[in-house]
């Protein structure tokens, strides 16, 4: 049925994943009236069973998923990463006996959450109904004209919807950031990741693993505990794009084996449990973040290799800089698409992604190869680190979320990981 007049909000998000529904629910927490659509209906996006998915989500942005309302909706419990080690190495052979270690104690915090991507995906969804200035129109497929007066989205269905705002956060192949022709550079690495789960006998004591191997970067992080598993952990692998497709063909012993022989045995045996996902790495950014009454926000602006694990959490940032920007113009009865407003959140959020881009784009190539030269560099940098305490604690401050590029911060899932 055709609305008779149109729903009048500030501001409306095209695109409902974690980082466009994380806004939704900041706004709607701060009373800014706020519309959110989505093509795809949200409650399918709740799997009821574990798949094998989790998000890292950095320190300092579980203060913008508390601020939200969202931390407290989640339904399953969230496992703290108080330590993560970091070595060199290869496949099948002891690690480097120079390493680095990050202990949550220098910092009184953990570095982050590992949380489930189904219990993310329960809380945005109890939230964004919970929040009365906030509209959930899905499924949906919407077209956005935009001109300086405003913003005008129609609705398949007829509905229609009245902004000031409007904010891209569909992905990569963001449509509103190619209808308002801003370019984007690319750059491909050849590789794909793999994100899994593991049972193991002995427990993980929320420590987390990045091991440098030739062929890529390979990420164990701690889970909690789920039905028939008390020790579980999630596995995140990059490697070249054949090896990843027949790895995850595997039969589930021989997949144990190539796990192991990675991980080392200091969880004891091993056992896969949910889906095995696959995904081309890739990174982009976004020459402009902003147009005539748009924003670009999470990877519909940018997407970084998850070497450094700060890909989701780069999203989530974007997010709490331009919840700030218009909460602040709200409360001054301001224009949510003031230019001055948007250059603002642009000036504060590109330069960082920009830079993070760079930091994890050098990384990968510092440490994806096997030249024993650059090896035997890359294990003297780890160990350096290691034994110099004020910058071992800038690294961890940035894993914890301040922003900045950080050469070796957590490992996360949450790069790259497929849409829950």
């Amino acid at each position: 049925m055709m609305s008779q007049e149109p729903i009048d909000v500030a501001v409306c998000v095209v695109g409902a994943g974690p980082v466009g529904a994380t806004l939704a629910c900041r706004l709607g927490a701060a009373g800014v009236p706020v519309a959110i659509v989505d093509r795809a209906a949200l409650p399918p996006m709740e799997h009821p069973d574990f798949d094998g998915r989790a998000y890292a989500i950095a320190s300092g942005n579980r203060t913008l998923l508390e601020d939200a309302g969202v931390w407290a909706n989640l339904p399953l419990p969230s496992c703290p990463i108080e330590d993560i080690r970091v070595s060199d190495g290869k496949p099948g052979r002891p690690a480097s006996p120079l390493f680095l270690h990050f202990d949550h104690r220098e910092v009184g915090a953990p570095f982050g959450w590992m949380a489930e991507a189904r219990a993310l995906r329960v809380a945005l969804n109890r939230t964004l109904h919970q929040h009365p200035s906030v509209r959930v129109i899905a499924p949906a497929e919407a077209s956005v004209q935009r001109r300086e007066s405003g913003v005008l989205i129609r609705t398949a269905d007829g509905s229609r919807i009245a902004a000031r705002l409007v904010v891209a956060a569909e992905g990569r192949e963001s449509p509103l950031r190619k209808q308002a022709g801003i370019p984007v550079t690319r750059l491909r690495y050849g590789q794909r990741g793999l994100v899994c789960a593991v049972a193991h006998e002995k427990p993980h004591n929320n420590q987390a693993l990045e091991h440098f191997l030739p062929g890529g970067p390979f990420a164990q992080l701690p889970m909690a505990p789920t039905e028939g598993a008390p020790n579980l952990s999630a596995i995140v692998w990059s490697d070249a794009e054949a090896l990843i497709e027949r790895l995850a063909a595997l039969p589930e012993d021989a997949f144990a084996r190539e796990v192991q022989r990675r991980l080392g045995d200091h969880l004891g045996h091993l056992r896969p449990i949910g889906r095995r996902w696959t995904y081309p790495l890739s990174a982009m950014h976004a020459h402009r973040y902003v147009d005539t009454r748009l924003a670009l926000i999470g990877d519909a602006a940018h997407g970084i290799h998850p070497i450094a694990g700060q890909g989701l959490n780069l999203g989530f940032r974007d997010v709490a800089s331009l919840s700030a920007i218009l909460i602040a113009s709200h409360r001054a009865g301001g224009d949510p698409g003031d230019p001055a407003l948007l250059r603002r959140y642009q000036a504060e959020r590109r330069p960082a992604n920009l830079a993070m881009l760079a930091a994890t784009d050098v990384l990968d190539r510092l440490f994806s190869n096997d030249n024993p030269v650059i090896r035997l560099a890359r294990d003297l940098g780890i160990a350096g680190v290691h034994r110099l305490p004020p910058l071992r604690r800038a690294f961890m401050r940035a894993a914890m979320g301040d922003g900045r590029p950080a050469a070796l911060a957590e490992p996360s899932v949450a790069s790259h990981l497929p849409s829950p």
